[in-house]
């Protein structure tokens, strides 16, 4: 009787030569199948590169079982999972990154049948991930495949998958005296070339990103993909009505809501100037002034050569760095605990320090009171003041006429 196929799998190979000396295969790992082998081309320090290939090998050779009805000792983690990304991924706003976590749940659980699955399996999973918040994020897409399995009918019963602890949230938000030194020192950056620093400025598309985000509060990737005027499949400024709308028209809304957002008179100042005076980068070459190109021009709020910037985690660190927000590590290299999400705590802080009320402050940032009355409130003028002044009182206070919530700005 034959061996059971152990399904494909990951296995070590030493390097082989042929008998005039030359390399018949490198060592690495290989995808062994069938009894076939596919290079991965990751050498011995590759294993997670290798995880991966294999998990994009098995999703894109496997059709997942649609049958109904069956028991979760007969349905595989794999079918789960490679039915919801037929499903439910290409609908999610990035479903490339939907992708890319999934393949991570499919490296683990991909081998498992969903009977499998307990607190026991998740526990294992999170010990093995980069980091808690990354396994938690990972282990909430696969609940969400679960789940979208059991509801199209094709398993009677789900366990439970049980997630790791949230973190907690970060708290650290910019003083304007820090927000300052940021802001100019990604305005000022420079390319530096063989140690010598150059005239070429690369921070400026930085310097642009920070401003919207502390004085609209708006997330990285609304600001990133955002267009100077109407744009198909983008949000946009509209320079006339000074709104700025962070979603496109055809974009659904999410939990993480992006509602329009008046834009403050002062940064509609400047978005106005970079709309009609696209910034033209030059350097000096023998002496003499040499274009080199314009690296903003008029058609994103926030662009590189004349493209959109998908990401600015690593001007911004660089930012970061020339600001002396941070620190340096045993090893040498910098740390800092300012993201580019800071920017919205910042803009979250800094309108409840004036005085914003909830209502205005949640309309405004795209968030809800709830969220800005556990996290922010207590930066407010107001917080507790009533009740503060009630405990120390000799006699029982008149009522407050107004609603604690609203604020004279007066």
């Amino acid at each position: 009787m034959s061996r059971p196929s152990k399904g494909a799998r990951l296995v070590w190979r030493r390097e082989s030569r042929k008998k005039n000396g030359n390399i018949r295969n490198a060592a690495g790992w290989y995808i062994e199948d069938g009894g076939k082998r596919f290079s991965t081309g990751c050498g011995k320090d590759g294993r997670v590169e290798a995880d991966q290939k294999l998990a994009a090998y098995i999703s894109a050779k496997y059709a997942p079982s649609r049958h109904r009805d069956r028991s979760p000792d007969q349905v595989k983690v794999a079918d789960i999972i490679s039915v919801y990304l037929e499903d439910r991924a290409p609908f999610h706003k990035d479903p490339k990154e939907t992708g890319a976590r999934l393949l991570q749940v499919l490296t683990f659980f991909g081998r498992m049948h969903l009977s499998d699955i307990n607190g026991n399996a998740c526990r294992r999973y999170a010990s093995e991930a980069s980091t808690p918040a990354a396994a938690r994020r990972q282990l909430e897409d696969l609940r969400a495949a679960i789940n979208h399995y059991y509801a199209e009918g094709y398993v009677t019963a789900v366990p439970a998958v049980i997630l790791p602890n949230k973190p907690i949230g970060r708290q650290r938000w910019l003083t304007r005296h820090e927000a300052a030194r940021l802001l100019w020192a990604a305005w000022r950056m420079k390319q530096s070339w063989k140690g010598q620093e150059s005239d070429r400025r690369t921070g400026r598309h930085v310097a642009r990103f920070i401003l919207i985000g502390l004085y609209t509060g708006t997330r990285s990737g609304a600001i990133c993909g955002a267009a100077i005027r109407p744009k198909e499949g983008c949000g946009y400024v509209d320079l006339e009505q000074g709104v700025f709308f962070r979603r496109s028209a055809k974009q659904q809304e999410t939990k993480k809501r992006q509602p329009p957002v008046r834009i403050p008179d002062r940064l509609l100042a400047h978005l106005r100037r970079w709309s009609t005076t696209p910034l033209e980068i030059k350097t000096k070459n023998r002496g003499k002034s040499k274009n080199i190109g314009r690296m903003i021009s008029e058609d994103y709020v926030v662009e590189w050569s004349g493209k959109p910037v998908s990401s600015v985690k690593k001007g911004f660190k660089a930012a970061c760095e020339a600001a002396g927000l941070g620190w340096y590590a045993e090893d040498g290299l910098f740390q800092t605990d300012v993201t580019p999400h800071v920017l919205r705590h910042t803009a979250a802080t800094w309108l409840m320090q004036n005085g914003a009320t909830l209502s205005d402050a949640a309309d405004y940032l795209g968030m809800t009171e709830a969220v800005l009355r556990s996290t922010y409130y207590h930066h407010h003028p107001d917080f507790q003041a009533d009740a503060a002044a009630r405990i120390t009182a000799k006699r029982p206070l008149p009522k407050r006429a107004t609603n604690s919530n609203v604020v004279n700005l007066g």
